[in-house]
């Protein structure tokens, strides 16, 4: 379908994106990253699709309010595509600067006579020009309910209930911070693989390719790309195996887990590998790594990624972690990175905003303490086994450590060290609770605990 020589530019593109999440229910990344691989757009259009996309994802709630404030038809009563048009057209007009606002309404405009709503090309040229009179006399059209929850959830494009679990755990002023920064388009870290390079050697490649490079102290691997990148294999190095993509946050896990060259190191939940080949990394690719996970086709990934980056010390064993009895006393160190509601990710992946229900992260509750439980039979006496979370969620992350304590008395939890790499992110002497407006990197929980 994208290679239609109806789709010749950023903004068709992105509609038969949104197109495909409406009526496949698809996931953002996947609907996109399947069109733009079948398309030959040029680097310019690819980057303005993906901004769409992406951008109408996340501001779907508010872009809705203003196509009902604006319009006199609610959703139910119009064509989805016409709403879909809608939304490409109010989110450059509201959203991009470097877009002329009549190119936004004249190509909106004609994306509605392309789809056959000639009939309704004027009331999308009405609603878009209403807004751009009110944008260009400094008034902003959206109007916002008095209720405090409902105020940022529609200004920032959040469900009600996201916001009032923030306000309740951080406050108003916190809850609005997070909003803003999870609504930026995010950054792209990179994670140097010290067995076949060095952060300088890779960051002054990068920067002779015309990439906007910068180091992240104090992580001693860690570059961030920022600006127009291209296509992520075409980059320096990764055909190599000289770096992979992964957050900063995300790296911090396995500092913690502090695994030595020798050691037995299993990965409980390791698809699709990126801190499973950072373990390896760091033990010098000498060791035994098992890394577990009940999907096989997500364990592909793993495999490929160690592969790619040339490590040798990783098993791959599919497998649900919490029936795996073969390991019990086994590991010197172990790894949970449970499945969770990804919160802390919400920049990353917009969808998760919408998907998400306090009902569907209830039930990921007993799946994480049992992963847990069964993973601390593996670690020997003296062995360590770190949890971790991309998520905000307390439930998900102290109170299940709170209960796995209460009924674990030979384990504790044993501080992080080095303390220069971890005291930046310290938020408890417990445990590391990242607030990714306060590091500039994604929302994580962690903890290192030691089997007495």
């Amino acid at each position: 379908m994208y290679r239609s020589k109806k789709v010749t530019n950023a903004r068709q593109l992105a509609l038969e994106v949104l197109r495909q999440i409406d009526r496949k229910n698809s996931y953002t990344d996947t609907a996109l990253n399947r069109a733009l691989n079948q398309t030959d757009l040029n680097p310019s259009d690819r980057s303005l699709c993906t901004e769409l996309v992406y951008g109408i994802v996340r501001h779907q709630r508010t872009l809705d309010t203003l196509i009902d404030q604006l319009g006199k038809k609610t959703a139910q009563q119009q064509p989805p595509d016409l709403r879909r048009i809608l939304h490409l057209g109010l989110y450059q007009l509201r959203y991009l600067n470097h877009i002329p606002p009549s190119a936004a309404v004249n190509t909106s405009v004609e994306l509605a006579k392309q789809k056959n709503l000639n009939r309704l090309s004027g009331v999308v040229n009405g609603i878009l020009r209403q807004y751009m009179r009110s944008a260009q006399a400094n008034h902003d059209p959206l109007i916002l309910p008095n209720d405090p929850i409902k105020k940022l959830a529609i200004n920032y494009s959040f469900p009600d209930w996201i916001i009032e679990t923030w306000v309740q755990q951080w406050g108003e002023e916190t809850s609005q911070k997070l909003c803003h920064w999870f609504n930026q388009t995010p950054t792209l870290d990179l994670r140097v693989n010290p067995l076949k390079t060095t952060l300088q050697t890779l960051q002054t490649q990068l920067r002779e390719a015309g990439v906007n490079v910068t180091a992240l102290p104090p992580f001693p691997c860690a570059l961030r790309l920022e600006g127009k990148i291209g296509a992520i294999p075409t980059l320096p190095g990764f055909s190599q195996g000289h770096w992979t993509v992964q957050d900063t946050s995300a790296q911090l896990v396995s500092y913690l887990l502090d695994p030595q060259p020798g050691e037995t190191i299993i990965d409980a939940c390791a698809a699709p590998g990126g801190k499973t080949t950072h373990i390896a990394e760091l033990m010098q690719d000498q060791g035994t790594i098992f890394a577990c996970d009940r999907s096989p086709s997500r364990l592909k990934k793993v495999q490929e990624n160690a592969q790619r980056l040339q490590l040798k010390s990783i098993q791959t064993l599919p497998g649900d972690s919490r029936h795996l009895t073969q390991f019990t006393n086994k590991a010197d160190r172990v790894l949970v990175d449970v499945p969770c509601s990804g919160l802390g990710t919400l920049h990353r992946h917009p969808d998760i905003r919408w998907r998400q229900t306090p009902e569907k992260i209830q039930e990921l509750f007993p799946l994480q303490l049992e992963i847990l439980t069964q993973a601390a039979q593996w670690v020997k006496p003296q062995g360590i086994l770190v949890y971790a979370t991309c998520t905000l969620n307390p439930p998900e992350n102290q109170e299940i450590i709170e209960t796995f304590l209460t009924t674990h008395s030979h384990w504790q939890i044993e501080p992080p060290c080095p303390n220069w790499l971890f005291s930046p992110f310290m938020t408890s002497s417990k445990w590391l609770q990242i607030l990714p407006h306060e590091q500039d990197t994604d929302g994580f929980f962690m903890v290192k605990l030691k089997k007495g």
